[in-house]
């Protein structure tokens, strides 16, 4: 099966609730979700139906219509998924934020693959309807094998325009003699709301997982950056979303 294949479901993963920000809402427009809304909002994502068009409306960062798309597309790859929302840290200008964790297996070809996603989201609601969001932080690890290979994603979550920093992720045990590659891509936002799958090229890492130095746009915004690690005992492949900010405040928000 061609590695560029086994990234597709990751970035269909990936682009489920969060490719299409809108500038952050006022915090005064309307109020956090509510602790039954939250959990209506999390049925209806692990039940379907119509009940997830009710739960949401159109607003800054929020698309009902291509949620339910990309919720639709996600569940063909793992028809197993499962979502889970909890509530999530204050910000420092005083929204409510809300964990989402998505959790999911696909098989195919005698492999399979298992994917845990998460997302920091900043949503608001009125009328009993999520009416936006934002998206704080956001990674995805998508894993073959036939056990869980334990890497760790030290990428940042907001960085400044134009500053230099590491994106990095290291097997946490020892490889011990194993050859292992990888390869790194920056998305460009088209192909992250695309849900393209990127062409990698891998290079043999020489240490204990892939190292890299990368830049920073000059304009705000945000970088998403795609992750392919091979390794005897299975494949890892990861997304990770890095806030660029103007203002060093914002890069605790």
């Amino acid at each position: 099966m061609p590695l560029s294949r086994r990234l597709r479901p990751l970035f269909q993963a990936a682009a489920l609730f969060g490719l299409l920000l809108g500038p952050a809402p006022s915090p005064a427009a309307a109020g956090a979700p509510s602790a039954a809304e939250l959990q209506a909002l999390q049925n209806a994502l692990n039940q379907g139906g119509q009940g997830l068009a009710g739960l949401l409306a159109v607003g800054p960062g929020l698309d009902p219509t291509l949620v339910e798309l990309r919720r639709r597309v996600l569940l063909r790859q793992f028809p197993d998924a499962s979502w889970s929302l909890t509530p999530g840290p204050s910000l420092r200008d005083g929204r409510s934020t809300v964990e989402l964790k998505l959790l999911g297996s696909h098989t195919i070809g005698g492999n399979t693959f298992r994917l845990e996603a998460s997302q920091l989201l900043a949503l608001t609601s009125s009328g009993g309807q999520i009416t936006s969001q934002a998206v704080i932080r956001e990674q995805t690890i998508l894993r073959s094998g036939d056990q869980d290979l334990a890497v760790s994603l030290l990428i940042p979550d907001a960085v400044l325009t134009g500053q230099r920093y590491d994106v990095d992720v290291v097997f946490d045990e020892p490889l011990d003699g194993a050859v292992a590659a990888g390869g790194l891509l920056a998305l460009s936002s088209g192909q992250a709301a695309a849900m393209e799958t990127p062409r990698l090229e891998l290079g043999a890492l020489g240490g204990g997982g892939l190292f890299k130095t990368v830049q920073a746009p000059y304009n705000p915004g945000e970088q998403t950056w795609a992750v392919l690690l091979v390794h005897p005992k299975g494949v890892v492949s990861a997304t990770k979303r890095v806030r660029v900010v103007a203002d060093r405040a914002q890069l605790t928000p």
